[in-house]
């Protein structure tokens, strides 16, 4: 079954509540999103730990709902911009 958008946001938002993010449904099935979330909690963080926070903030819901794939990383002064593809 497949996540919405608003769900992966929230659940986004409730673990990293200053994060900007952004969910983009890729193929307009609401089943392959690209999220973009921009936090403090990644400064200073490597790739692998910035994986793991958003892979706990969807709580489980990791490959069988969803699965995160790093694809573009920016860094900013005191945030950095995490993309993740999402889906099924």
């Amino acid at each position: 079954m497949a996540m919405d958008a608003a769900d992966i946001k929230k659940l986004i938002l409730d673990a990293l509540p200053d994060a900007e993010v952004t969910i983009e449904d890729l193929a307009g099935d609401g089943d392959h999103y690209a999220a973009k979330v921009v936090s403090s909690a990644f400064v200073g963080k490597n790739r692998v730990q910035q994986h793991k926070i958003v892979y706990d903030a969807l709580q489980g819901r990791m490959g069988g709902v969803c699965m995160p794939w790093p694809c573009k990383q920016q860094f900013q002064r005191t945030h950095e911009e995490k993309e993740f593809l999402v889906r099924r």
